[in-house]
């Protein structure tokens, strides 16, 4: 594990977690990064050997952005009068891509990502082959080549430098962050829900592993809030009667750690710690992506999408990618060599529901890109 990614509805203790397990990596030797947008709720973190702690924000990430690049916007298109760094307003989701530049130009053994409340957590999940996506729709390969013998002829004095070329010279300082992006490996990430033991709650963790599943991950464990049992009254055995109704639900999606519901959240580190007693760190990250497999008349990819119904679910083909959707989130999936030169004849949710659910794409070759004698030999061995 390079990453552990700790996520929940808000108020779950989701910062609190991060925290914890941030202190229980580096006192296990290994230099640790505590990355969030906000403040931790933990004191004396700063006196923790091999921990550092850095908090991101939107608004100051766009400003140092604006103030390294404007000098060469302002060239390029000199009739606009350009605003100082200190006046430049962020744009919507500039949290998370803040957070995701931070996290590619980490160096630590492991960084805890406090991405806070579910819609955050599941937002910087989906952002590195979102971005992907969009950087090859806006500046596909043939656009690129044309950039490069247009930054050819601005550097011989031919061509007049212009906006394109702002754009063109900001390409492989974001190419470079995408390759580094440590979410982009789901190998190498891990991820913690966090959560109250409460019916509400295990609905929502159960779509957000919906959604992770789709980007390629899945949770190693949920740390669930509970009440103590023994409560007195009617009441205290009704509530106690829904939550062990919660705990089950929440543990179809990964092993519960249950944490005792307090007055106050734990305010320093041992009363942090204390909540991860019993509860390992992941050694390891989500899966492998799964490849192609043989099936009869050509190939099968399976695309694990856990819990989610067939009325949700869709897929299309796009190019070499295979854009796969649940709800209103969608993932686009760069076919290999082998499934581009493939025709999609057809795609089924099996076990829907389920922890099992995934999706079965079909695929055949394409008489168009197969050599007549590997497509007669497949036909015999189909």
């Amino acid at each position: 594990m390079r990453t552990l990614l700790v996520t929940g509805p808000g108020g779950a203790g989701t910062s609190t977690v991060a925290a914890a397990a941030a202190v229980r990596s580096a006192r296990a030797g290994r230099s640790t990064l505590l990355l969030g947008t906000g403040a931790p709720p933990v004191a004396g973190l700063d006196a923790e050997p091999h921990l550092e702690v850095r908090r991101v924000g939107g608004t100051q990430a766009t400003a140092a952005l604006w103030a390294e690049h404007v000098e060469t916007l302002a060239g390029a298109v000199p009739f606009l009068d350009l605003p100082p760094a200190s006046s430049v307003v962020p744009i919507p989701g500039a949290d998370a891509l803040a957070l995701t530049a931070a996290l590619a130009g980490a160096e630590a053994e492991v960084v805890v990502l406090d991405a806070g409340p579910l819609e955050g957590g599941l937002a910087l999940a989906a952002l590195p082959s979102t971005l992907r996506w969009w950087l090859d729709q806006l500046l596909p390969p043939a656009v690129r080549a044309l950039g490069a013998v247009r930054t050819a002829g601005v550097s011989a004095g031919a061509v007049r430098r212009g906006p394109v070329d702002a754009v063109l010279a900001a390409l492989p300082a974001l190419e470079g962050l995408l390759a580094r992006e440590r979410l982009a490996d789901p190998t190498g990430t891990a991820v913690w829900l966090t959560g109250e033991a409460r019916g509400p709650a295990a609905a929502a963790l159960r779509r957000a592993v919906t959604v992770l599943g789709l980007h390629g991950m899945r949770p190693a464990a949920v740390v669930a809030r509970a009440l103590p049992a023994d409560g007195p009254g009617d009441w205290w055995r009704e509530r106690s009667a829904a939550q062990e109704a919660a705990l089950a639900a929440l543990a179809e999606l990964a092993p519960v750690h249950a944490v005792t519901e307090a007055p106050e959240g734990p305010a320093d580190v041992p009363a942090a710690l204390a909540l991860l007693d019993g509860l390992d760190l992941p050694a390891a990250g989500g899966p492998a992506a799964p490849g192609p497999r043989r099936a009869e008349g050509g190939w099968q990819l399976d695309v694990p999408l856990p819990f989610a119904e067939r009325a949700t679910a869709t897929l299309t083909r796009w190019g070499d990618d295979l854009v796969v959707g649940v709800g209103e989130d969608r993932r686009s999936l760069r076919l290999d060599s082998l499934l581009r030169r493939c025709v999609v004849t057809g795609g089924r949710l099996a076990d829907p529901g389920t922890a099992a659910a995934r999706l079965e794409v079909s695929f055949r070759p394409d008489p168009q890109q197969w050599p007549a004698d590997l497509l007669a030999a497949e036909g015999r061995t189909s």
